[in-house]
């Protein structure tokens, strides 16, 4: 049965890079559906893919016509925007990433957006696995653009503010209709384990914490020459962290 898997977080806790990690381990499993939902589209970048176009623009051009009335009665707006959806899929052997693009312009896109959710679940009904990078507020998650998720791994870095970030969305989730079958936390780019305090606010908030993940040391280097994060060595922390995150998990 398909899984799909948000990866979520506040900025600059390495999000993406676990997400990628993700993505290219259950890729040697099976077909993966890539989501980069993040408005700054890095995604692409760590999985050492292009970027193709996004569906945000598709988004407001339905709404525009829905609004305007513009489009004709016997053209279905629900077959455009699939269309539009396949066209902005970049395809690989097993991973294809589709970037949501930038986030809506003022006035109500709950229709659209009901669209979007159909869209992207007729689309993942393809894959194994569908694994979205969120973006750091999980706004495709509160609008509903986001299908129902079967694991939320949030990703904190080892500060209060990263847990109470970390402890917020897992509330939030609750506020939604959204269905989340397991939420889990990991904490990443420690360097000496994890603080007493730190301990203490992760059972305060009944976070389920499944790994701890090192500072990785081959992770500047990468960036800094632009390759892709899926060439990782098999000894890099991250690397190792992730499998035995997808071994926890059972995916």
């Amino acid at each position: 049965m398909a899984k799909t898997i948000v990866v979520a977080g506040k900025g600059g806790v390495g999000k993406t890079a676990v997400a990628a990690l993700l993505i290219d381990f259950l890729s040697k499993k099976g077909l993966v559906l890539a989501i980069d939902a993040d408005p700054s589209t890095n995604l692409n970048l760590a999985l050492g893919l292009p970027l193709g176009e996004t569906v945000g623009k598709a988004r407001e051009d339905i709404t525009e016509a829905i609004q305007k009335g513009t489009l004709s009665p016997t053209v279905s707006k629900q077959e455009v925007l699939d269309m539009k959806i396949r066209q902005a899929l970049v395809e690989s052997d097993k991973i294809d990433l589709l970037a949501m693009g930038r986030p809506e312009g003022p006035g109500c896109y709950c229709a659209a957006n009901h669209m979007l959710r159909l869209a992207i679940d007729k689309l993942a009904k393809n894959y194994d696995y569908t694994v979205i990078d969120s973006e750091a507020g999980m706004e495709h998650i509160s609008r509903q653009t986001t299908r129902d998720v079967d694991v939320l791994i949030i990703v904190s870095d080892v500060t209060m503010r990263g847990i109470m970030a970390a402890a917020r969305m897992k509330e939030l989730i609750k506020e939604l209709r959204t269905k989340v079958g397991r939420i889990v936390l990991v904490v990443n780019r420690s360097k000496n384990g994890l603080p007493p305090e730190i301990q203490d606010a992760i059972q305060k908030h009944g976070l389920e914490l499944i790994a701890v993940i090192p500072e990785d040391p081959y992770i500047g280097e990468f960036d800094m020459k632009g390759r892709p994060l899926i060439g990782l060595p098999e000894e890099s922390p991250l690397r190792q962290g992730i499998e035995d995150i997808v071994a926890k998990l059972a995916l």
